[in-house]
C-alpha cells in the first residue's frame, strides 16, 4: 500500500507532469471505483490542472477547483503513460480502474491510469469541490510529519492500544501504514505490542524521532523518482518489513513475523522485544 512518502512523491510527480495541462477524456473502466456521482467524471474534461495535494494516504488533483481524489488502498497504483491508445478501455478488463487523458502546452497527449491488482477491489475515487467532504479525509488524524512532539505524546497517552495499532490508525495519525510502522518501531527499538499509554517520556521521544527520521528519509529517496520506480524504492529501504527470515541489518538476528487473516507485520526480537519471540496469530495463542 502506498503510504505518506509514496503519496507525497506521486503528488510531486503530478505537479511536474500534469499541472498546466488541460484534462481531456476521463475513462471509467470500473464503475465501482467512483464513490461520488455528482458532479460526474465528465465534469473534469476541459478544466485546467492547477495543483495537486495529499491528505494522509489520499492523493488529489486540482482541476480548476474541482478535485479528483483517490485512495489507492492496498493494491492500487498510479501509472503515467506518455502515449496512451486512442480507444477507450473496455470496462471490467484487467486491473485498470480509471484513465485520465491530458492535453499539454507542448501538444503532447499523455494520461495516467489508476490500476488495482488483486481480486479485492478497494481503490476509491471521489470528484468533489470540497476535499473535506470525503468521509475518510474528514476522519483523518493529524499528519504524521506535521504533528508536534507534545501533541504526539498526548495522543499516545490517551490510548491503551498497542503501538503497532496506533501508528497505523488513520483516525489517530494520518499517513503511516503497515510497512512504515514496522520500520519506525524497529528504529525506535520498541515492541509492536507495547501499550502506547505505558511508554516513558524518553521512549515517546525515541518513537517520535524515529517516525520523523524514517518518513523523512523515505520521502528524500522517493520524491523525484518516476512513478513506476516508487514501489521498488520503497522496498529497497526496508530493514524489517517484508523481510521475514532474513537477518536484521542492525544486530543480525532473524527477522520474525506475526500474521493476521489478511496481513502480517515483521520485527526483530533482539532489537525490539528483548529476545522474546511473539507467537504468530496463525497459532492459537499470543505471547505478550
Amino acid at each position: 500500500m502506498p503510504e505518506l512518502p509514496e503519496i507525497m512523491a506521486l503528488e510531486q510527480f503530478l505537479v511536474e507532469h500534469a499541472v498546466g495541462a488541460v484534462v481531456g477524456r476521463v475513462d471509467v473502466a470500473a464503475l465501482s471505483v467512483l464513490k461520488t456521482f455528482d458532479p460526474p467524471a465528465t465534469a473534469l474534461s476541459g478544466r485546467d490542472v492547477t495543483g495537486a495535494a495529499h491528505w494522509g494516504k489520499h492523493l488529489g488533483l486540482n482541476c480548476d477547483g474541482l478535485w479528483l481524489i483517490t485512495h489507492l488502498s492496498r493494491g492500487g497504483w498510479l501509472r503515467w503513460i506518455d502515449e496512451p491508445g486512442a480507444a477507450p478501455p473496455k470496462p471490467g478488463k484487467g486491473p485498470l480502474a480509471l484513465r485520465v487523458h491530458f492535453f499539454t502546452r507542448e501538444g503532447a497527449t499523455p494520461a495516467f491510469d489508476l490500476t488495482e491488482a488483486g481480486t479485492k477491489k478497494r481503490l476509491a475515487v471521489w470528484i468533489t469541490e470540497e476535499p473535506r467532504s470525503v468521509p475518510s479525509i474528514a476522519r483523518l488524524g493529524p499528519d504524521a510529519l506535521a504533528i508536534s512532539e507534545d501533541r504526539f505524546a498526548e495522543l499516545l497517552a490517551g490510548t491503551s492500544q498497542r503501538l503497532k495499532t496506533v501508528l497505523a490508525d488513520q483516525t489517530v495519525l494520518a499517513g503511516i501504514g503497515n510497512a512504515y510502522s514496522d520500520e519506525i518501531l524497529h528504529a525506535a527499538r520498541l515492541s509492536p505490542f507495547a501499550t502506547a499509554s505505558a511508554l516513558s517520556a524518553d521512549k515517546v521521544a525515541d518513537l517520535y524521532r524515529a517516525m520523523r527520521e524514517i518518513l523523512t528519509d523515505a520521502i528524500t529517496r522517493s520524491v523525484g523518482q518516476d512513478a513506476a520506480r516508487l514501489k521498488g524504492e520503497k522496498r529497497s529501504g526496508m530493514r524489517v518489513h517484508a523481510r521475514t527470515g532474513l537477518p536484521c541489518p542492525v544486530c543480525g538476528d532473524t527477522v520474525r513475523e506475526v500474521a493476521y487473516a489478511d496481513k502480517s507485520f515483521q520485527y526483530c526480537p533482539t532489537c525490539q522485544t528483548g529476545g522474546k519471540i511473539l507467537a504468530d496469530r496463525r497459532m492459537s495463542r499470543l505471547l505478550k
